[in-house]
């Protein structure tokens, strides 16, 4: 069944992708960024609220946004931990939250989390902050009215972003890991999961 999907994060690599994949399918995409034409930011949760007082008949959301710095655990400041924490964790459960009484029965709301390597200084941040909205993912399906779903999806490198990084070998493709958000969207008994690709 084609259905209308806010797309939040929609003109980053990960988020073009999906919303190729996903209007390839047949639905309807509405692009939304902290900038564009529709705009929703994951740290201000009552932006989802206005889009959906403006737009109609959403049947999910998708998240490919959310960010925060890999801080050293011996480094940084409290407010940078607090900072990174708001932008991909917390703002992505507060999306969730404003979606549950706004999505009609069956919606569903897929957000990102992450894979970073464990070597890489400020990893521990990283890993606190995926695991934990994975691990919220899985435990809020099991709360969700009306059939509502909730599921991550958890890419590591996009080959892409290591490309213009300078590092042309490696990673997953973009169009590979817009799979798993079209995954998330359109398999009707998917709850409470992480896909990665």
């Amino acid at each position: 069944m084609k259905s209308k999907i806010l797309l939040v994060g929609a003109t980053g690599t990960i988020g073009t992708a999906v919303s190729e994949a996903l209007t390839a399918r047949g639905h309807e995409v509405l692009p939304a960024s902290r900038s564009g034409e529709i705009r929703v930011d994951v740290g201000q949760p009552a932006t989802l609220d206005a889009v959906f007082d403006t737009e109609p008949g959403i049947g999910h959301v998708v998240c490919c946004a959310g960010s925060g710095s890999l801080v050293p655990v011996d480094g940084g400041t409290d407010e940078e931990f607090v900072q990174g924490l708001h932008g991909k964790l917390l703002g992505q459960v507060f999306l969730l939250r404003h979606a549950i009484p706004r999505l009609p029965d069956g919606g569903s709301v897929t957000v990102t989390a992450g894979r970073i390597p464990e070597t890489l200084r400020g990893s521990a941040f990283g890993v606190l902050t995926n695991v934990g909205l994975e691990a919220f993912v899985a435990a809020a399906a099991r709360e969700l009215p009306r059939g509502l779903r909730v599921n991550a999806v958890s890419p590591g490198w996009v080959s892409e972003t290591l490309a213009a990084l300078g590092e042309p070998d490696g990673g997953t493709p973009a169009a590979e890991v817009a799979r798993c958000y079209v995954e998330a969207v359109e398999s009707a008994n998917l709850t409470g999961r992480t896909l990665t690709p």
